[in-house]
């Protein structure tokens, strides 16, 4: 197939970041093969108007919970996926908390087995130890073997230093993160939402941000015992933020990501009960919130992941401190993030796009991605205008958890293509 997209708004992929320019992009098969001003139709060509749209390389997500195997009453790779086209991405981590956990080569291929069908690219997380039980280190050569891009315990921490450490180490050689799920279980308690003011005024047991940043602090000095590559995913608090900021200063290999919810909503979302605001790590206080921002623009924070957490109706639908913790994110991380940070100023288009595309794909190791002649074809088109509000119930997720129901946000995808189908959007 051969796809031209003419007259878009193109944020172009270079060696020093993002340009602009209008023009058009041709994708023949797998990849783009031109881009320039009016480009010559061909014979066959599907043709996509994009005049007054933006053009760019496809997100791609560190860090989301597909459930399959297992828990395909959440979500399967085929509806995350497709909820994930929806979205803009073009490539999705992952995380290996399913039934049964990402411990093995064989678990890994079974589920790139069935991502072969996928709406987009799907890259495997394998576990730190197997089982997820924090007692042995998991078949790392097996997963590494089979094309995971990093291992974690997520949903769980590495409690046990001496084992952290062992699995820095052997990551190591194969140029892979060990990423973090920085939690004190301890320090955690049975807390459900941010320790502060607003927990003390609902009467709900509280998450200290300590219960975050203490095992930042201890992964960060293991990744430079060991001379490691430490990823810590969902970065939540301010103190985290200061931690990882010295860490890279020292030359530390630590790299980091935020979440949308993180970066957009504070505890005063708990106030009215809505279960779709419990979340770990929780939704944190004004300050912690400001802190993530300053860091995301200055480039602490290296990229933004959904921590796509799909539950069902029953899980979600009872007393707050029952609930499970974890929201839906695939479909509205964009535009969630041009209406609360690109609009007001916090950050303009191309350095969101490096958060979400670029960055995110050199983590990965996706050399083919990028909006630039001979790479892949992964290109996602934005209607910046475009304003609509949130309904789950419409959404392409088998699960609807999400806090944002009903809020009216504006930027959002039109049209995904993904390895050069058209993988989401309506085309003539």
């Amino acid at each position: 197939m051969s796809i031209l997209i003419k007259g878009g708004n193109l944020l172009l992929s270079n060696s020093d970041g993002h340009s602009w320019a209008r023009g058009d992009v041709r994708v023949a098969g797998s990849q783009i093969v031109a881009i320039g001003p009016n480009i010559e139709p061909q014979a066959g060509d599907m043709t996509i108007d994009a005049v007054g749209k933006m053009v760019a390389a496809g997100l791609v997500d560190t860090h989301a919970h597909l459930r399959e195997p297992g828990r395909e009453d959440q979500e399967t790779i085929a509806t995350g996926t497709k909820a994930a086209a929806a979205g803009g991405f073009t490539t999705i981590a992952c995380m290996p908390n399913t039934t049964p956990p990402l411990d093995s080569g064989a678990v890994a291929a079974a589920v790139l087995q069935l991502a072969k069908e996928a709406a987009i690219r799907v890259v495997p997380v394998g576990c730190v130890t197997k089982g997820r039980q924090g007692k042995e280190l998991a078949e790392i050569g097996e997963l590494v073997e089979a094309g995971v891009w990093g291992i974690t315990d997520d949903g769980n921490p590495v409690e046990d230093s001496e084992l952290m450490r062992r699995a820095l180490e052997y990551c190591r050689p194969f140029r892979i993160p060990v990423i973090s799920h920085a939690e004190d279980p301890r320090l955690m308690g049975q807390g459900v939402m941010h320790e502060g003011f607003i927990s003390t005024i609902l009467g709900l047991p509280g998450i200290p941000a300590e219960a975050e940043s203490v095992m930042v602090a201890r992964d960060i000095l293991l990744a430079k015992a060991t001379n490691s590559w430490l990823h810590v995913a969902h970065v939540s608090t301010s103190e985290s933020v200061e931690l990882i900021t010295r860490a890279k200063a020292k030359g530390v290999r630590v790299t980091c990501e935020a979440t949308p919810h993180h970066l957009v909503l504070t505890d005063e979302a708990v106030r009215g009960f809505d279960t779709n605001t419990k979340v770990n790590p929780p939704l944190r206080s004004r300050e912690h919130v400001q802190a993530l921002r300053v860091a995301l623009a200055d480039g602490t924070i290296d990229c933004i992941a959904t921590d796509h957490a799909p539950h069902t109706l029953e899980e979600k639908d009872c007393d707050y401190r029952q609930a499970a913790f974890g929201l839906i994110g695939l479909e509205t991380a964009l535009p969630l993030l041009i209406t609360h940070l690109v609009k007001p100023g916090f950050l303009d288009l191309p350095t969101l796009w490096d958060r979400m595309s670029a960055r995110p794909a050199r983590l990965m190791g996706l050399t083919d991605h990028g909006l630039a002649i001979g790479k892949r074809a992964d290109i996602t088109i934005v209607d910046l205008e475009l304003e609509k509000e949130v309904e789950p119930a419409k959404g392409f997720s088998r699960s609807q958890n999400t806090p944002f129901a009903g809020q009216r946000l504006i930027g959002w995808p039109v049209i995904t293509i993904a390895g050069g189908r058209v993988a989401f959007g309506e085309v003539e």
